[in-house]
């Protein structure tokens, strides 16, 4: 297969996902290749696929479908989780020429280039078991911000939860490596870096180095203004973590992505989450004992079995009561080879949607209420490279989501501003200082 040609990128999921992209891009185009957009008619889609929930595995299908009605010539390569999950399942969808694994994708551009366009579908995979290589992403494009991989796999199986297959063990790069990464961001224009991986806080494995001691040396760095933190673990969430964050560091930021699942202890001990609600609520206490304007995000699932309706009002009641700021509401769906997906009191979906609409207005009265706390105070927002109907548009070291109207010289630039008032879209009005 020859250089000098079209490829097109497509990412489903997490910010994980994003900067594999945007690191695999970065391969192409320094050997030749034109990214170009999806709908440029490209000569190759890159398709970088998520399997967290049924409908992730649905959208891969339909970008299949809409990549070969722009280019029917096209080569499609699918990559990511699902890819490495379901490779035969995959390799049958109509249009589908190459299937990468885990480890795999990285090398992409060798595996297109020794295939034929057209010779049928490869399938590149191998046992997950066998992945122990840590390969560093970021990404990069967005002026603003990059989401840096510093951790890949998890160890911890939980019931419903099929990373560990997709992904494979736990594991990083050194301090020293990492450090080096975040470097070549600092060298770009981009002023806010995102960590992230599958599970940040197992950064170290237990082993000598940690994510304690990496938050501390990337704090370090010159050249970056704010660190954010874009999930963590509550039991993996220390007090020396929360303490450095909010009190002794320079860039990081008071706003922590804290997954919950369920504020049930007996659906905590059946999912195989390694703590309690206690633990949860500790970490929300202590957050806010040093920084009452922080803003706390939640995961939880919906509708796993056996969430009888007054575990679920346990849960809604708890999120009620708790000072956090959002939340992210999965509706539990059942994965292949999980734990889960064997047991019984499966609710129905009706259920499950319910369910979900009920927490998704709670996430809004919580955020509207986290906002309408920080009326008439201020903060530092970094604003975004884009004219939205006339608004410019940032967020704050807390995570509000403030406009302005549209000034091209602001873009990239953190400034402070304060609070004014709510927009009927939900973002904060903001007054530059």
């Amino acid at each position: 297969m020859s250089q000098y040609k079209k490829v097109a990128f497509y990412t489903l999921g997490c910010k994980l996902n994003f900067s594999e992209t945007s690191t695999i891009a970065r391969s192409f185009e320094e050997a030749g290749y034109a990214k170009v957009d999806f709908d440029d008619n490209p000569d190759i889609f890159v398709v970088n696929t998520c399997s967290v929930t049924e409908n992730a595995d649905k959208k891969c299908v339909q970008l299949v479908k809409k990549a070969k009605k722009v280019n029917p010539d096209s080569f499609v390569v699918i990559i990511g989780c699902y890819a490495q999950l379901k490779p035969e399942k995959i390799a049958n969808i109509y249009g589908v020429n190459m299937v990468l694994g885990a480890n795999e994708k990285f090398d992409i551009i060798k595996h297109i280039e020794n295939t034929e366009f057209h010779e049928g579908v490869t399938i590149e995979y191998g046992k997950i078991k066998e992945v122990q290589d840590f390969e560093p992403s970021f990404s990069y494009g967005d002026r603003t911000r990059s989401f840096l991989k510093i951790q890949d796999g998890c160890d911890y199986f939980c019931t419903f939860c099929t990373i560990p297959l997709a992904r494979g063990k736990s594991r990083n790069a050194s301090i020293e490596e990492t450090l080096n990464e975040a470097n070549k961001v600092a060298a770009t224009e981009v002023k806010e870096i995102v960590l992230t991986g599958v599970n940040i806080g197992d950064f170290g494995q237990g082993g000598e180095e940690n994510f304690f001691g990496l938050i501390k040396e990337l704090d370090e760095i010159k050249g970056i203004d704010r660190f954010r933190i874009s999930s963590i673990e509550p039991n993996l969430l220390s007090n020396e973590i929360i303490d450095f964050c909010l009190n002794d560091s320079k860039h990081f930021v008071p706003h922590f992505h804290i997954p919950l699942q369920s504020g049930s202890d007996e659906l905590l001990v059946k999912m195989r989450r390694k703590y309690l609600r206690s633990t949860y609520t500790d970490r929300v206490e202590q957050i806010k004992s040093i920084a009452p304007n922080a803003c706390i995000g939640v995961d939880v699932i919906v509708g796993f079995p056996g969430e009888t309706e007054e575990a679920f009002m346990e849960t809604y009641d708890y999120l009620n009561e708790l000072n956090i700021s959002y939340l992210h509401v999965f509706t539990y769906s059942e994965r292949a080879n999980t734990t889960a997906n064997k047991m019984d009191d499966v609710i129905p979906m009706n259920i499950r949607k319910e369910r979900s609409k009920m927490l998704r207005i709670l996430s809004e009265k919580k955020k509207r209420a986290f906002y309408e706390s920080q009326i008439g105070k201020s903060g530092i927002v970094l604003w975004e490279s884009q004219n939205d109907d006339g608004y410019i548009n940032g967020f704050t070291e807390n995570y509000i989501k403030v406009k302005h109207p549209y000034d091209e010289s602001l873009e990239n630039k953190m400034m402070e501003v304060n609070y004014l008032s709510i927009g009927a879209d939900g973002l904060m009005f903001a007054e530059i200082v």
